[in-house]
């Protein structure tokens, strides 16, 4: 757990102070100002080997940006995994992206469905973390003047390489302390910067559809296509039909 706490505590403070140029106008950083809240879901993470670490891309303005927990949708945040911690204000804000912490009643969908599913296959968030944990690649969120969220696979190489440098070295530490059989990629960004991150170094990258409702296929029962992905790729065993 303090391997954990550690490598997110560099990752924040190196991207930090990172620059970002138009049309990127606002940058949020939950690391630090929801800190206490995502070193609570990291202490609930707790220490030791996972079976798999699924890797998501960045904050959602109604996720991770308010919660600082990744994909952390509201309820799922405050009501399963028990965090309800006082979060902060980022120094510049978002006039349309206002941060208000639990007290937020949007729902970030991508959220609401990734916990829904370990809620309903684990019943518990001990026993979904006895052999898992979710992680974002990038912690940072990025806006538009507009308010519209910028993604960090739309940054110009001398802005990403930078940030995704540290990034790397943070998902490199994560897997290190947590040692996974597989690194789930949610989606595609991800699957792609685990692979250049990791390499050879031992861990299985497999991708499941990612649960944004932008994807029209996430939206025709996506908790059901990503559990079929996963056992067909042999993270999670088949249910042994009744009677076999």
């Amino acid at each position: 757990m303090s391997e954990l706490i550690d490598a997110a505590k560099t990752l924040r403070d190196a991207v930090d102070g990172m620059k970002f140029a138009p049309p990127v106008t606002h940058v949020y950083n939950p690391l630090v100002y929801a800190w206490p809240a995502h070193e609570a879901y990291l202490r609930q993470v707790g220490g030791g080997r996972k079976r798999a670490v699924l890797l998501g891309m960045n904050p959602g303005p109604w996720g991770m940006a308010q919660t600082g927990v990744p994909f952390g949708e509201i309820t799922a945040a405050r009501d399963w995994l028990g965090i309800n911690t006082r979060v902060g204000r980022p120094q510049i804000e978002h006039p349309k992206r206002p941060v208000l912490g639990f007290d937020c009643d949007r729902s970030e969908v991508s959220g609401r469905r990734l916990w829904g599913l370990f809620r309903d296959r684990f019943d518990t968030p001990e026993a979904f973390f006895a052999e898992h944990m979710v992680s974002n690649y990038c912690p940072l969120v990025f806006m538009e003047e507009g308010g519209r969220n910028r993604t960090p696979d739309k940054l110009p190489a001398a802005e990403s390489g930078p940030l995704f440098e540290a990034c790397d070295e943070h998902l490199r530490r994560v897997v290190a302390a947590t040692r996974p059989r597989w690194l789930v990629a949610v989606g595609t960004f991800a699957e792609k910067r685990a692979a250049a991150a990791l390499g050879d170094g031992g861990v299985e990258v497999v991708r499941i559809l990612h649960p944004s409702p932008a994807s029209p296929a996430a939206n025709r029962d996506w908790a059901g296509t990503a559990t079929r992905q996963l056992e067909a790729a042999g993270v999670w065993t088949s249910p042994t039909p009744a009677g076999a």
